[in-house]
C-alpha cells in the first residue's frame, strides 16, 4: 500500500479533503468511486482528471469504482451550468456507456484476479426500481430543502431558474454514495471541486441514514496557465475517440503546452514517479527548446489513449511541417491525419477525371486552380526549384496522374519551406 493522499499532494491534485480521510485510507485497502455522466459517446480530456485520480488510487493499492450515470445522466447535473441540459434517451445513454467503458479499460485494471480490480457500475441498475413516492419517502426525508439550496452549485442556478428535475440531481447522486457504501463498502467519493456540494450530500445522507462516516476528496478544476479552460481548443473539446479527435491532433495538444502547464500536467496525467519527473524537469531546464517535458507527457498519454503505433505515426506526421517528412511518410498518412496536419492550409478543387488523365503543373497551379497567380509566377518558382508536389521537387515537365493523389483525393503543393496548398480532386 502506498500513501494515496501523500501521492495526490505532491502531484498537486487535492482541492478539498474531508477531515479524517487520510487516516481512513491508512487502515488498508479502501474503495472509492468517481461518477461520470454518459452525455456523449466518448470521454474528452476534461474527464481525464477524475480518471487519473482513480488510476493513482488503484496504483496505491486501493479499489476504484466508476459509476456511469445511466440514471443521473437522464437528469443532468446543474452544477455551475448556466442552463438546463438537453435530456438524453435511454438508448443514447446505453450506447454512450458502451463506448466509454472501452476507453476506461485503457486506464484501469479490471482483471478480477487482482484483489483491487476496478468495476464499472451503472446507477440506473439501482435507481430503476424506485417509485417516485418511495424515493421521496425513504430518501428525500433525510435531506432538507434548506440544506440542498445552500449548495453553491444550486444557489447560482436559482438566479436564472432551475427545474425540480435538476434540483433533485444532488439527492440522486447522494443516494448513489449511500448505495455503494452499503453494497460495495465504498467509503470515499472523489471528483472535481465543482462536485463538492453533490459529494457532501452523499456523506450527509450516509451519516443520517446509517450513522456512519464517509469521506470525500476533490481535485482542482484544471485551467491552463493562460487562463483558458483545459481540454478546450478553438475547435472544441479534445476527445479520446480517434474519430472525433485524431491521434495526431491529440498528440499535438500535449506537445504544444507551455512549459508551466507541461510541468503541472505531467504530474497529473502520468504515473511517472516524483524522481522521474524531477529528472525530466532538470533536463528540460538545460535546453527548453527541446521541449523534453512536453514530449514525455505527449508520448505517455498518446500511447495510453491510442497506441504506440499511433504515437509513432503522430511523431512522423509532425515532422512533415518542419521539412523532415518524405513522400513515403506523406503517403502513409490516413485522410484524417493528413487533414489534421494541414489544417487551415488553402484548398482548391479540380476535376478528378482531369487529374487522372493528366494536367501539366503550370496549368494546374495557374489555370485549373489559383494556387499561384499566373503561369509566369509558376515558371519562376520552377526555375528557382522552390515547388514540390507531395514532398517531391518537380520541373516544368510534371504531369498529374492517378498516382498523384494522396488517399485517392488530395495533392499537396509546397512553395518554399512554409507555403502549403491542398488541391482536392473530386
Amino acid at each position: 500500500m502506498k500513501d494515496f493522499v501523500a501521492e495526490l499532494k505532491w502531484r498537486n491534485m487535492i482541492h478539498s479533503i474531508m477531515p479524517s480521510t487520510e487516516d481512513e485510507l491508512k487502515k488498508g485497502m479502501a474503495t472509492a468511486y468517481v461518477g461520470i455522466d454518459p452525455t456523449a459517446d466518448s470521454l474528452h480530456i476534461g474527464h481525464l482528471v477524475g480518471i487519473m485520480i482513480l488510476t493513482h488510487f488503484q496504483a496505491c493499492g486501493h479499489r476504484p469504482l466508476v459509476v456511469l450515470g445511466g440514471a443521473t445522466g437522464m437528469i443532468g447535473d446543474p452544477s455551475f451550468k448556466s442552463q438546463e441540459r438537453v435530456l438524453l434517451t435511454p438508448e443514447t445513454i446505453k450506447h454512450n456507456q458502451e463506448c466509454i467503458r472501452k476507453q476506461l479499460e485503457k486506464f484501469l485494471d479490471f482483471d478480477e484476479k487482482t484483489s483491487n480490480h476496478a468495476l464499472i457500475l451503472n446507477n440506473y441498475d439501482w435507481m430503476k426500481d424506485w417509485s417516485f413516492i418511495d424515493f421521496i419517502r425513504e430518501i428525500g426525508k433525510h435531506i432538507t430543502v434548506n440544506y440542498m439550496m445552500a449548495k453553491d452549485s444550486v444557489k447560482k442556478r436559482i438566479e436564472t431558474g432551475i427545474s425540480f428535475t435538476e434540483f433533485s440531481y444532488q439527492l440522486m447522486q447522494g443516494y448513489d454514495f449511500l448505495y455503494l457504501f452499503e453494497n460495495y463498502n465504498c467509503t470515499l467519493q472523489m471528483g472535481g471541486s465543482d462536485q463538492w456540494g453533490n459529494i457532501t450530500t452523499g456523506t450527509e445522507l450516509i451519516r443520517r441514514v446509517l450513522d456512519k462516516d464517509a469521506y470525500a476528496i476533490t481535485c482542482p478544476l484544471i485551467t491552463k496557465s493562460d487562463g483558458k479552460k483545459f481540454g478546450k481548443t478553438e475547435k472544441g473539446n479534445i476527445w479520446l475517440d480517434r474519430e472525433k479527435t485524431s491521434p495526431y491532433t491529440f498528440y499535438q495538444f500535449w506537445l504544444n503546452l507551455s512549459d508551466e502547464d507541461a510541468s503541472r500536467f505531467i504530474r497529473i496525467f502520468t504515473l511517472k514517479t516524483q524522481e522521474e519527473i524531477l529528472e525530466l524537469e532538470k533536463q528540460h531546464a538545460e535546453d527548453p527548446s527541446q521541449r523534453i517535458l512536453q514530449k514525455a507527457l505527449a508520448k505517455d498519454i498518446t500511447v495510453k489513449v491510442h497506441s504506440l503505433e499511433d504515437y509513432n505515426a503522430a511523431v512522423e506526421a509532425s515532422q512533415i511541417l518542419f521539412g523532415k517528412g518524405t513522400t513515403e511518410t506523406l503517403r502513409k498518412l490516413d485522410e484524417q491525419t493528413f487533414l489534421s496536419v494541414f489544417d487551415g492550409v488553402p484548398q482548391f478543387k479540380v476535376s478528378k477525371a482531369e487529374v487522372e488523365s493528366g494536367i501539366n503543373i503550370i496549368d494546374l497551379l495557374a489555370d485549373k486552380t489559383k494556387v499561384l497567380n499566373s503561369k509566369g509566377e509558376v515558371r519562376r518558382a520552377l526555375k528557382e526549384n522552390s515547388l514540390s508536389v507531395n514532398k517531391e521537387k518537380i520541373n516544368e515537365t510534371y504531369q498529374t496522374n492517378a498516382d498523384s493523389l494522396l488517399n485517392g483525393k488530395y495533392i499537396l503543393v509546397q512553395k518554399g519551406k512554409k507555403n502549403y496548398f491542398i488541391i482536392i480532386a473530386e
